[in-house]
């Protein structure tokens, strides 16, 4: 039976504590643990007592597969009710709710359901700070499921001065896109970030190595001729070594680094890669 796999059913609901403080959830929910023999039909008649939803995963379009190929999955609900509705018919078991889901060869085996909640996209650590654009950095590859207050203290941990920390999410579910924002209060702490590139992200069962480089502004006027030489247009170059740390036209960008040491800079430009893929919605 799926209670005696986990232990013991949870004595209370994963969502009421919560729910008199008007906390939201994203409508994409991710389950891990699948039955490998379970198809997308499946998984859509297993959840869809909670409301309309799409099942996807990652490369599902590309791939053409019907089965989950890594075992998980994201439940992307109509809802935001249905995500509530989902997590009280949840047991939990050491502080991870699961869900009973039966497949073709396997009855009712514990899935990991991980909701994500909106509140733990950002995290103030210190608010007499004021946020500076300048002295904060982009964490890349952050794991989806590093809320803002651990990446907060992980950062705050390793480099000192953390005031704020954000996990970057797309606009349309708000769920995670696997990136995060530190800003610090002062420059030696941003300096030291960033002069380290990588970051070993050590919380409970994550262990990661992220990226870590100044997070790039498009609404920046060039800090050597503040626009004077490029039509007063934003500049379009950041160069991230600790000799600079500046913002640069095209025209600046090529007189300063034509000088001696500083021919080797690499220009950053801000990050726009990782964007949501559309998904088309289909709610069964």
């Amino acid at each position: 039976m799926c209670v005696s796999a986990l232990g013991s059913p949870a004595r209370s609901s994963p969502v009421s504590a919560g729910s008199e403080h008007g906390e939201r959830f994203s409508r994409k929910v991710f389950v891990g643990g699948l039955p490998p023999d379970i198809d997308e039909d499946e998984i859509t008649s297993s959840f869809r007592r909670f409301g309309p939803l799409v099942v996807d995963w990652p490369h599902k379009a590309e791939s053409k597969s019907y089965f989950p190929p890594k075992g998980y999955a994201f439940l992307l609900f109509q809802d935001e009710s249905s995500v509530a509705a989902l997590m009280e018919a949840c047991i939990t078991d050491d502080d991870k709710l699961y869900l009973c889901v039966s497949s073709p060869t396997i009855r009712d085996k514990p899935v990991q359901i991980r909701p994500w909640r909106l509140a733990d996209a950002d995290y103030v650590l210190d608010a007499s700070m004021p946020l500076d654009p300048r002295k904060t950095v982009f964490v890349g590859g952050v794991p989806r499921p590093l809320k803002a207050v651990e990446l907060a203290m992980i950062m705050d941990r390793l480099y000192g001065g953390v005031c704020y920390a954000g996990i970057d999410t797309d606009p349309e579910l708000k769920y995670p896109k696997g990136a995060g924002r530190v800003a610090f209060s002062n420059q030696q702490s941003y300096i030291a970030a960033i002069s380290a590139r990588f970051v070993q992200l050590q919380h409970g069962d994550i262990d990661k190595r992220v990226e870590v480089k100044p997070y790039v502004l498009d609404d920046q006027m060039c800090d050597e001729c503040a626009g004077a030489r490029c039509g007063s247009k934003f500049a379009p170059f950041f160069c991230a070594n600790v000799t600079c740390l500046q913002y640069y036209c095209e025209h600046c960008w090529a007189t300063i680094h034509s000088r001696p040491g500083r021919e080797f800079h690499k220009p950053l430009v801000k990050e726009g890669a990782d964007r949501p893929r559309a998904v088309p919605f289909r709610w069964c």
